[in-house]
C-alpha cells in the first residue's frame, strides 16, 4: 500500500525535535532534499528553514501556494479547522496521554499500578468462569 504522506506544499507537519519542539507547521517551500522552509503562525513559529529530519509529517493538508504569506496560511488554517481535527487525532491524544503519564507522582503511579492489578484479576477470574462453562 503506497504512503499517503508526501513532503508538499501545504502538508502540515509536527516537530519532533529542536526548540520548536511540540509544535505544528506549514511546509511553505522545499528548499532541497533535505531542508524545509516552514512557518506555524497558528502555533508561534516563525517562518524558518528546518531539516525535514526533525518533522514528522501528519495526515492534514492546507491549499496553500508556494511561498505563501503568513496570512494566507493563517486564513487556509483556519478554514481546514487544523487546530480541531489535531485535537481529535489519535496522536495529539496519545501524547497528552503521555505527558500526564510523565507528570504522576509516586503515589499516583502506585495507584495506577495498583488499579491495573485489580482490572486484570477481574479478567482473569472471568476468563476462568468462561472455560468452565466450555
Amino acid at each position: 500500500m503506497p504512503t499517503e504522506k508526501f513532503v508538499q506544499v501545504g502538508r502540515v507537519a509536527y516537530v519532533a525535535y529542536g526548540k520548536e519542539q511540540g509544535k505544528l507547521v506549514t511546509i511553505v517551500n522545499l528548499v532541497d532534499a533535505t531542508r524545509l522552509l516552514v512557518d506555524g503562525p497558528c502555533s508561534g513559529v516563525t517562518r524558518q528553514v528546518i531539516s525535514l529530519k526533525t518533522l514528522y509529517l501528519t495526515k492534514f493538508t492546507i491549499n496553500i501556494p508556494i511561498n505563501a504569506r503568513e496570512a494566507t496560511i493563517k486564513k487556509q488554517w483556519a478554514k481546514a479547522e487544523i487546530d480541531k481535527k489535531w485535537k481529535e487525532s489519535k496522536w495529539y491524544k496519545r501524547l497528552q496521554q503521555k505527558q500526564t503519564r510523565e507528570n504522576l507522582t509516586d503515589f499516583e503511579r502506585f495507584k495506577v499500578m495498583r488499579a491495573k492489578q485489580a482490572r486484570n484479576r477481574m479478567i482473569t477470574l472471568e476468563v476462568g468462569k468462561l472455560k468452565l462453562k466450555l
